[in-house]
């Protein structure tokens, strides 16, 4: 008995699974195809984006080139191009590889040009402080010492993710200026500061050097 009634329970459920999919399987066929077409799309479009990104890369890297090669007109051709249409990451690249590539041929026009990204409301904060740091830089050797402080100072507090190269340059700049207590506070911040690269630290060493061996007077 029990065998009779387990086949006849097998049949009721065949009848139940084919009356289903007899009224349903148009549905689960278009999901199917659906679910299919969803994918090769996906792929399709993720290709695309490899294919795109691969040629902004190599274009990226033909601006390198020609900037180690010393073609510098060449260079910002390539990346004024790439600032204005590459995808997000790869155009803030060329944004600030186009700034220091300016830099190289007028400094004043590096500056303006960093000023500028500091200056873009929708940058990240840490990229703003970059390119304010690229910016102080270049001003040690064109502005005064007041104008480097200001422009460095900001980042160079504790909490500065910039703060080992802001401080360095700002006890350079005030060497520069013959500010000696200046410039051993920014070199001693440096040094004293137990995450500074070991690089920074043996730099540090030698600017400190200049700063205890004070003004050097030159008799004529």
């Amino acid at each position: 008995m029990a065998d009779i009634f387990r086949e006849i329970d097998e049949e009721v459920r065949r009848d139940k699974a084919a009356e289903l999919w007899k009224k349903y399987g148009w549905l689960v066929t278009s999901l199917a195809v659906l679910a299919v077409l969803a994918v090769a799309g996906w792929q399709f479009w993720q290709h695309r984006e490899n294919q795109a990104a691969q040629a902004v890369g190599a274009r990226l890297e033909a601006a390198l080139k020609s900037s180690r090669d010393g073609d510098s007109k060449q260079a910002e051709t390539i990346l004024k191009e790439l600032a204005s249409s590459a995808p997000a990451g790869y155009r803030l690249i060329a944004r600030f590889r186009l700034a220091a590539e300016t830099a190289k041929g007028d400094a004043a026009a590096g500056i303006a040009a960093f000023d500028a990204l500091a200056n873009d409301a929708t940058l990240d904060a840490t990229y703003r402080d970059l390119a304010k740091l690229r910016a102080g830089i270049l001003r040690v050797d064109l502005s005064p010492y007041a104008e480097v402080k200001a422009t460095l100072e900001p980042l160079a507090s504790p909490q500065g993710v910039w703060r080992h190269s802001a401080r360095e340059f700002l006890g350079i700049s005030a060497l520069k200026a013959n500010q000696f207590d200046e410039a051993g506070r920014g070199f001693d911040a440096a040094i004293t500061d137990p995450q500074a690269p070991q690089a920074l630290r043996q730099r540090v060493e030698l600017y400190l050097a200049l700063v205890r061996g004070g003004p050097v007077t030159v008799k004529n």
